[in-house]
Order: structure tokens, then sequence, then C-alpha cells
């Protein structure tokens, strides 16, 4: 008790010992969800305007990259290869920002699933223990979603159309001719060799660069292609971000 008294902001009470009224008639549980769905929204669209500028500045770096790697036959495929290593970076921290967004994205479809879906068409199988997952998740908020977890989903739905694009890029640029520094005259590489020369890097020959870029796009492949479980307490159906 003489706990609770010492510091009665952290316990919910009012200054004078009391605790504050809650809520009890149904317009005010009514307003107070109103206003506890703006919160939740707010936070939620917030998380959501700083996932859309981290795609928005991949897309632009991939852009400005193959602009000026195809452009002139004098820039370096490395170009390329310092692309994916860009995008792999942005994509860490999307993983990492999506993570916070699926906590307050997840509290929002909870209320709208349960509650108001349920005003605007009642249905009597409803769990009426819905309100206990988000009160759960406000007293002791945890991530729904693995880092790993986060980085699969957001390069199966973004990021993996830009680094197909990138391979194309970098596949066009070591096996045509007219892009290299020589501006040979014709279109296509003539045989193997010439692509592995032209894929060396520095003092790296061709063989390892390409060994290491087709493994890490065999990793890509495998996260795109995996399919995580996407069904959770929160999130259902087929409108996911």
């Amino acid at each position: 008790m003489a706990t609770e008294l010492s510091a009665p902001h952290l316990m919910g009470e009012a200054s004078d010992g009391r605790r504050p009224m809650m809520p009890s008639t149904p317009g005010e549980i009514t307003n107070t969800l109103s206003h506890y769905y703006r919160g939740e929204l707010g936070r939620m669209t917030s998380w959501r305007d700083r996932i859309d500028r981290t795609s928005n500045w991949a897309i632009t770096v991939v852009a400005a990259l193959l602009s000026v790697s195809l452009s002139s036959p004098s820039s370096h495929h490395g170009v390329l290869l310092f692309g994916m290593m860009v995008i792999t970076l942005l994509l860490m921290i999307e993983a990492r920002r999506y993570r916070f967004f699926d906590v307050y994205r997840a509290r929002v479809r909870q209320m709208e699933r349960s509650y108001f879906a349920q005003i605007l068409a009642p249905e009597a199988d409803l769990n009426p223990d819905w309100a206990q997952s988000i009160a759960k998740s406000l007293r002791a908020p945890r991530f729904l979603l693995s880092y790993f977890e986060a980085m699969q989903r957001r390069l199966r739905r973004n990021y993996c159309w830009m680094y197909a694009i990138l391979l194309l890029a970098w596949i066009l640029k070591i096996s045509t001719p007219k892009l290299q520094a020589e501006g040979a005259p014709q279109e296509l590489a003539r045989s193997w060799t010439y692509v592995v020369d032209n894929a060396s890097l520095g003092p790296i020959p061709g063989w390892p660069v390409i060994a290491i870029v087709v493994l890490f796009y065999l990793v890509v492949l495998y996260g795109t292609l995996r399919r995580g479980d996407d069904d959770s307490d929160f999130s259902h159906g087929e409108a996911h971000v």
C-alpha cells in the first residue's frame, strides 16, 4: 500500500489516493474505444509512412544506379553489385520498422474485426474475449513477427522485384559488349570466357564474383518463395501489407 501511495501516477490513481473513474455506461465505453481506436490508427499510419519512405528510397536507388550503369559503357558493373548491397541495407531497416507497424496494425484490425464489424453485422460465433488479446498487448507489448519473418514478408511483397531488376541489369552489363568500355561492335558475348572476364571485380576473378551473386540470389529466391504464417490472433483476410 505504501508503494502505491508513493507513486500514484504509476498505479493509475489520482493525487488524493483514489483510483480514476472508469467508463461505466455504454456511451462512455463507446467514446473511450473511439478515442483509443483513433490513437492506434494514428500510430499505425505513422509507422506505415516510415515503411513507405524506405521503399521509396529503395526504388529511387535502383532507378539511379540503373541509369548510371546502363547509360555509359565506361560505368563498371560493380555499381549494380553496390546497388544490391544498398537494397539489402534498406530491406533490413524496413523489416525493423515493419515489426513495429505490425503491432499497431494488429490492434487496429482486432478492433475493426471484432467490434466495429460486430456493430454493423453481428455474428453469433465471434470470440467474446477479443478485447483480452488487445489488453494483453497493451500491458506487455511484444512483436508478433521475428526480424527474419519481417524481412521475408517485405522481400516477398516488394523487394524481390528490385533484386530481379538489378540482377537482369547486371547480367546484361557483363554479357553485352556494347555496354563495356571498349565498345565492341557485336551485341552479345561470344563465349562464357568473355562473360567471366567482364564479371571480375578488381583483383577478384570473375568466377568467385558470379558464384557469390548466384548464392546470394538463391537466398533471395528462397526467402521469396517460402510462405510464412500470415495468420495470427490479429490478422484475418487477404488484405495484408
